[in-house]
């Protein structure tokens, strides 16, 4: 940010100095230019009034001196022809006396009493030169015609040292305003980069370094204020949070086991018409305690920051197959597994083992006897605005399959489908989703080819750089460590 500022600041100050600097040297130039022009034409003319003035008197032996004076005094070549255009005298180091001239654009138009001024280039040295050709006469006849040739090298070598003046006004402004830029840069750009520290840390859970509210413009100095009291309130929620989520986790477990025991010894003295009853109450009291567990367990989610981790996919899946493998063939369903090989993806610790206990659950609960679960692993084509080099594990069972309404709300906490027919709590997707978005992936559940229903899971290469947008921590051990007959978090696919 401080170099976009500071490159922005320069760029529109070499604007300004350029649209002041060129045109004042293309000025310049011109200026001097004209100046050096109007001079040596004013010379010229007031030698050639002399020259017509010795030639009415018979003195035309004098011009050679008169030309050569006035050469040396203004460093110039002076030409001096007669009335026919025939050379006189001429300075220069090879004279073109006796030479007619009279064809030449210059001298014929000053032989027609019209001035000629310009500039060409001399074969003779391949520099340019300014030319002044004049008339010398007091009536219509034009007694002589007076040339004088000035080099330029002189006058553009004072334009070009006037350019390097400019250049290095320009150059020593430029450097004082980077100075002053960077200077303003920083005082705006340090406290911003203290907030993005302190986004960080509060991100990761806690600020350590807090934003200075005493250093930069008065509007970042009051934000830097109002984000460090709203982070401090946050935290403060937040621990509120992971305390009462830490306690309720140890209170409520005692009541329920007390109460659950409670009704069992009530079995003994109980009509055999009430045993029925006394089952739906411990199977509603078992339900009541994984949904706590589940919901302590998200909670515990939300509120911690582990980063993601290497995994290898494939070994996870593996394991996790063989453990399920025995409580799959007593509902008589296989579970096959197939894919890529060595695929490693970044995922927080034992997130994948629970994402895929609590899909495998899901599934078994809506497979009918006979059928197969499909855990596959696949690498998934770039996309755009999709997350780059993306492992997928699809999870596909062959049982009544999800509506496309009912695949939206399959993420919902306590959604359940209204023909569910198990005790689930609909809280296994949830952090299924949850535990996805933590190792930096995500969870959609779609219509598998065959009929039924594939949850795709989409995690990072560990090739690629770990997503850290939300990275959580996974679950206690009562959400996961492998199948459980009646006590899993997870909820059915077909009915979270």
């Amino acid at each position: 940010m401080t170099r976009r500022l500071l490159l922005s600041h320069l760029s529109l100050m070499l604007f300004v100095l350029l649209a002041l600097e060129v045109p004042f040297g293309i000025l310049y130039a011109h200026s001097e230019l004209s100046r050096f022009s109007h001079a040596a034409q004013q010379g010229a003319m007031t030698l050639a009034e002399v020259c017509e003035d010795k030639m009415e008197h018979g003195l035309t032996a004098d011009l050679p001196e008169l030309a050569r004076a006035y050469g040396q005094r203004t460093g110039s070549r002076v030409l001096v022809t007669g009335h026919a255009g025939t050379v006189l005298t001429d300075t220069a180091a090879r004279p073109l006396v006796g030479r007619d001239l009279s064809a030449e654009p210059d001298i014929s138009a000053a032989l027609r009493d019209q001035p000629a001024v310009g500039t060409r280039s001399d074969p003779s040295t391949g520099g340019e030169v300014l030319f002044v050709t004049v008339p010398g006469g007091s009536n219509a006849t034009v007694a002589c015609v007076v040339r004088t040739v000035y080099a330029l090298g002189a006058l553009k070598a004072k334009v070009h040292a006037t350019w390097l003046v400019l250049a290095a006004v320009g150059l020593g402004v430029l450097s004082a305003v980077s100075l002053i830029g960077f200077a303003l840069a920083r005082s705006i750009t340090r406290p911003v980069q203290a907030l993005e520290r302190a986004t960080a840390q509060l991100a990761e859970g806690r600020i350590t370094d807090p934003p200075a509210a005493d250093h930069g413009p008065p509007e970042l100095r009051r934000l830097a204020a109002s984000f460090t009291r709203t982070a401090t309130r946050l935290q403060h929620l937040l621990q509120a949070q992971q305390a009462f989520a830490s306690e309720a986790s140890h209170q409520l477990k005692t009541p329920l086991t007390s109460l659950r025991l409670r009704l069992e010894n009530f079995e003994p003295h109980l009509a055999p018409c009430a045993h029925d009853s006394l089952e739906e109450a411990v199977g509603e009291l078992e339900r009541l305690s994984r949904m706590v567990q589940g919901l302590l367990a998200l909670a515990r989610l939300e509120n911690s920051a582990i980063r993601p981790e290497a995994v290898d996919l494939d070994a996870v899946v593996a394991d996790r197959a063989a453990i399920w493998a025995a409580f799959a063939d007593e509902q008589q369903v296989d579970i096959v597994v197939s894919g890529a090989t060595a695929v490693r993806v970044w995922a927080v610790p034992g997130a994948l083992e629970q994402i895929i206990d609590n899909l495998l659950s899901n599934a078994l609960r809506v497979s009918p006897p006979g059928t197969a679960i499909t855990l596959a692993t696949a690498t998934a084509p770039r996309a755009a605005g999709r997350i780059p080099l993306v492992a997928e594990l699809h999870v596909i069972d062959q049982g009544p399959g999800m509506s496309e309404a009912e695949r939206h709300r399959a993420f919902d906490r306590f959604w359940r489908a209204a023909d569910a027919d198990h005790d689930g709590t609909g809280l296994g997707l949830p952090m299924v989703r949850q535990l996805s978005r933590a190792s930096g992936g995500e969870v959609t559940l779609e219509t598998a080819p065959g009929g039924g229903l594939d949850a795709v899971v989409r995690l990072r290469h560990a090739e690629s750089r770990p997503h850290q947008e939300r990275p959580d921590t996974p679950a206690d051990a009562d959400s996961a460590g492998g199948p459980r007959r009646h006590t899993t978090n997870s909820s059915p696919v077909r009915c979270p």
